[in-house]
C-alpha cells in the first residue's frame, strides 16, 4: 500500500517545517533548545496536521538517543514497562527518547508510572497533545515538562508545501499536474491551517482531475465538493470548542456583529447550536444587561424559536437575536453586581438578618426588642422609605453602581428624586 502524500512529503529537517516562526525560526525558544543537543522532557500542545509529530521525529532523528514511540490511544500500562525495562541496556546507551502521541488519553496511573524515570533523566519525554495539557495532563508531568504551543498554519504558509506536494506527485506518477495558483490558494484556505489536510486534498484533487494527454488537470468544481468542510476545525469537547464560545462572546461585547455572525456560523455549520443558543442567554444578561433589559426576553424568544425550528431555519432567529445583542447598548452593573456580592458571602460568616426583616416570632419575656418594627413602604409616599436592609456588618455596603447608559441613568435619576423628597 503507498503511503499518504502527508507522509512522503513530511519534512526532515526544521528548515523545512511548515509555519511555527514563533517557537522554530532562528533564535527562537525550542530551535535554540533543538540545536543545543541537550533535549528536556517537553509537551507540545496544538491542533492536528500542524507539526507536532514532525518536530518529535527530527529531534528524534538527530539526537543519538534510542527512539521509542508509543499512542496514548492505544498504549498501554505494559506498553510503558517495557520502554522503562530496556533502560541500561546496551541499545539505550545514549538514553532514551519516549516520543507519546496523544498523551491526554492516558489515565492518572499511566502518566504515574513515568514520572520517577522522566525526573532522573532516564527517560526523555516528548508528549504532544491536541488538547489544553493544563487540564489534560496530570500535573506532575507538567511540572518536570516544557510546554510548547504549536499553531495553526497561514494558507500562505501552505502554498509552497502545496506547490512541493504536486510536485511530487507528478514525478512519482509520470505525468504533469496542472494546478494554477488560483486552485492552490483554494487548497491553502480551505484546510483550516491543518498541513495534512491540505496534503490530503491536494492528493485527492489529482486523483479527481480531469486526465488527458500524460497531464492531470486539477478542476474548481472537484475541488469545491472536497473542500467544501475541510476547514471545519472544530471539537466538541475540545479546545476549538471553548475558544470559538470565547470569540464569539467577546465579540458580542465588543458590539462588532460581524465578527459575532462569522463564529457564529462557524458553530451553526458544525451542527452545535445548543452551545451557542446557552452562550447568547448569558450575554443578554451578563454583557446588555440593565442597559436594555427587554435584550432578555428577545433573546429567549429567538432561542426558543432556534430550537424549535432546527437547522437550517435556526440560522434565521439566531442571527435576529446576535445583531440586535451585538448593536444594543452595553451593561455588566448587574454581573459585578452580583459577583460582589457572591465575594461577600464568601469572606464573612453567617450573619443575623435586621430584626425588621425577620419572618415575625413571637417575643419571649426578656427579649431585648419587643415587637417587629418593620416599615410597610406601601404606607409612605411614593412607595419608598429608608431602612436598613442589609445585616449590620454591612450595613453599608454597595454592590450595584448604575451605568452610564439611558436605562440605568433613568433609574439612577428616578432614586435621587425619592431621596430628594425624603429630604424635604
Amino acid at each position: 500500500m503507498s503511503a499518504p502524500l502527508a507522509d512522503k512529503i513530511r519534512p526532515k529537517t526544521l528548515a523545512d517545517v511548515v509555519g511555527q516562526e514563533h517557537i522554530l525560526a532562528e533564535d527562537k525558544p525550542l530551535r535554540r533548545i533543538i540545536e543545543s543537543g541537550t533535549v528536556p522532557n517537553m509537551i507540545f500542545y496544538g491542533p492536528s496536521g500542524v507539526g507536532k509529530t514532525t518536530v518529535a521525529r527530527i529531534i528524534a532523528e538527530n539526537c543519538g538517543m534510542s527512539l521509542y514511540k508509543l499512542n496514548g490511544t492505544n498504549a498501554s500500562l505494559s506498553d510503558i514497562k517495557d520502554v522503562v525495562a530496556d533502560i541500561g541496556t546496551f541499545g539505550s546507551e545514549n538514553g532514551i527518547l519516549l516520543y507519546l502521541d496523544e498523551i491526554q488519553y492516558l489515565n492518572k496511573k499511566q502518566q504515574q508510572s513515568l514520572l520517577e524515570y522522566i525526573e532522573n533523566g532516564d527517560i526523555t519525554l516528548i508528549a504532544s497533545t491536541t488538547e489544553n495539557p493544563y487540564f489534560a495532563v496530570y500535573n506532575a508531568v507538567i511540572s518536570r515538562s516544557t510546554v510548547f504551543e504549536f499553531k495553526p498554519v497561514t494558507a500562505e504558509q501552505l502554498k509552497p508545501a502545496i506547490k512541493r506536494a504536486l510536485k511530487i506527485m507528478s514525478e512519482e506518477n509520470g505525468y504533469k499536474v496542472a494546478a494554477s495558483d488560483e486552485i492552490v490558494e483554494k487548497i491553502a484556505y480551505s484546510c483550516g491551517g491543518d498541513v495534512r489536510k491540505a496534503m490530503n486534498t491536494a492528493e485527492l484533487a489529482v486523483i479527481c482531475g480531469e486526465a488527458s494527454d500524460g497531464m492531470v488537470t486539477i478542476t474548481n468544481d472537484s475541488l469545491e465538493v472536497l473542500a467544501q468542510r475541510s476547514n471545519m476545525r472544530y471539537d466538541r469537547d475540545g479546545d476549538q470548542h471553548y475558544d470559538i464560545l470565547s470569540a464569539f462572546h467577546k465579540s458580542v461585547r465588543g458590539s462588532d456583529e460581524n465578527a459575532a455572525l462569522h463564529y457564529a456560523a462557524r458553530l451553526i455549520a458544525a451542527g452545535d447550536i445548543i452551545s451557542l443558543c446557552r452562550r447568547m442567554l448569558c450575554i443578554a444578561s451578563e454583557d446588555v444587561g440593565l442597559a436594555y433589559p427587554m435584550a432578555v426576553p428577545i433573546v429567549k424568544a429567538c432561542v426558543d424559536s432556534a430550537l424549535q425550528l432546527g437547522l437550517p431555519e435556526a440560522k434565521l432567529p439566531i442571527a435576529e437575536a446576535i445583531i440586535l445583542m451585538a448593536t444594543a447598548p452595553k451593561s455588566n452593573s448587574a454581573c459585578m453586581a452580583i459577583d460582589a456580592a457572591l465575594e461577600d458571602i464568601k469572606s464573612c460568616d453567617a450573619l443575623d438578618f435586621p430584626r425588621h426583616l425577620q419572618n415575625v416570632h413571637f417575643d419571649g419575656k426578656g427579649a431585648k426588642v419587643v415587637g417587629q418594627h418593620y416599615l410597610y413602604p406601601h404606607d409612605f409616599p411614593n412607595h419608598y422609605v429608608k431602612q436598613q436592609y442589609l445585616p449590620d456588618a454591612l450595613k453599608n455596603r454597595i454592590y450595584y453602581h448604575f451605568g452610564e447608559n439611558k436605562q440605568e441613568q433613568s433609574a439612577y435619576l428616578y432614586r435621587q428624586k425619592l431621596l430628594n423628597e425624603l429630604d424635604k
